[in-house]
């Protein structure tokens, strides 16, 4: 009998940690709203020099003490902020990345994820699971880089957000992987030159080139100059879909194939192996799906891609199947600190 006791009681406290953790899952969606509404008012921001109170955080930002307190308070009970003494909250190391003026801030990027374009895109993953299309263009009636065209300020948010994201992956990437030896580097959809600006400047001998939209690419100008590389890039415009820069040794390509099917994926890569030197590398930065159960940062990232574009994440499988279209093989993968990696490709 006492045996049975004790199973019974163990069956019921797994059962109630199940509920535990299916009840966390349920506030994860408030959490990310508070996150959102936190990062929006710029909480984070007040606090560097030290704590404060509610009543004085709530006058600074011209919100409501009470409101304030409460989700501040919820907040700081997951590590979000600390209640230092009663009312009164300061930072945590978690709470520091919401700050506008740190190297891992991602406080664009949880503004972003509470826009209503954006949220209201999450909301309706349902209809990319029954259709297998963007939830973005169907709730917001067009796709997302034509409504960012039409809303300049969301557009400065959205850049800002992939700013704070991509930096990251982009700085580890190039700690990660030894270009030496490489000649001429093409960025395919570089943007503001972020990334080749840091590789420029690690490899003083390296050339390299910035290829984006022709709207995109006249704002790398500032950044490469600013790094002082200016004189050894070139800034080309165009269409990747369309056609590459020639010339290329190697050729990086970050966090712009899972923004893109596996038809417009394999015509990128066409297009860069009809023109990259022989004996040249593709390296793609983009999350590496693992199998099975197995966690990753990357398996979430990969339904932002769903309910955002036609795009998506990619197991190793799936990138040997993109490749062998292109006619490229697997040369192999070097893992970021990130949720990232690089995965290499060269000729078959």
């Amino acid at each position: 009998m006492p045996e049975q006791a004790a199973g019974a009681m163990a069956g019921d406290d797994r059962e109630d940690a199940v509920l535990s953790r299916m009840w966390d899952f349920h506030s994860g969606l408030r959490m990310g709203f508070m996150l959102s509404a936190i990062a929006e008012i710029g909480i984070a921001d007040h606090l560097v020099d030290g704590p404060l109170s509610v009543d004085e955080l709530a006058e600074r930002t011209g919100n409501n003490a009470d409101g304030l307190y409460r989700v501040l308070r919820a907040m700081a009970s997951k590590g979000v902020f600390t209640e230092t003494s009663r009312r009164v909250f300061g930072l945590t190391p978690l709470a520091d990345i919401l700050r506008s003026d740190t190297a891992n801030s991602l406080r664009d990027v949880f503004r972003l994820q509470g826009k209503h374009f954006m949220r209201n895109a999450y909301a309706e993953i349902g209809y990319s699971i029954r259709t297998g299309l963007p939830a973005f263009d169907h709730v917001n009636g067009e796709e997302l880089f034509a409504y960012l065209a039409r809303h300049p300020e969301m557009n400065e948010l959205f850049s800002g957000a992939m700013g704070n994201a991509a930096g990251q992956t982009q700085q580890s990437a190039v700690e990660a992987y030894d270009l030496t030896g490489v000649r001429k580097l093409v960025d395919i959809g570089g943007a503001h030159g972020h990334l080749l600006a840091s590789i420029l400047a690690r490899y003083p001998d390296l050339r390299g080139v910035v290829f984006d939209q022709p709207h995109v690419v006249p704002g790398a100008e500032r950044v490469l100059a600013e790094a002082g590389v200016l004189e050894r890039a070139e800034l080309v415009g165009g269409n990747y879909l369309e056609s590459v820069p020639a010339g290329g040794d190697a050729y990086v390509i970050s966090h712009v194939l899972h923004q893109l099917s596996d038809s417009e994926a394999i015509a990128v890569l066409t297009n860069i192996r009809r023109v990259m030197d022989p004996a040249g590398r593709v390296l793609v930065i983009d999350p590496l799906i693992p199998e099975g159960d197995v966690p990753h940062p990357g398996k979430f990232m990969d339904i932002t891609m769903m309910a955002l574009s036609k795009g998506r994440d990619r197991t190793e499988a799936e990138f040997v199947e993109v490749f062998g279209k292109a006619g490229l093989r697997l040369a192999g993968t070097v893992g970021l600190k990130s949720a990232s990696s690089v995965v290499v490709a060269e000729p078959a």
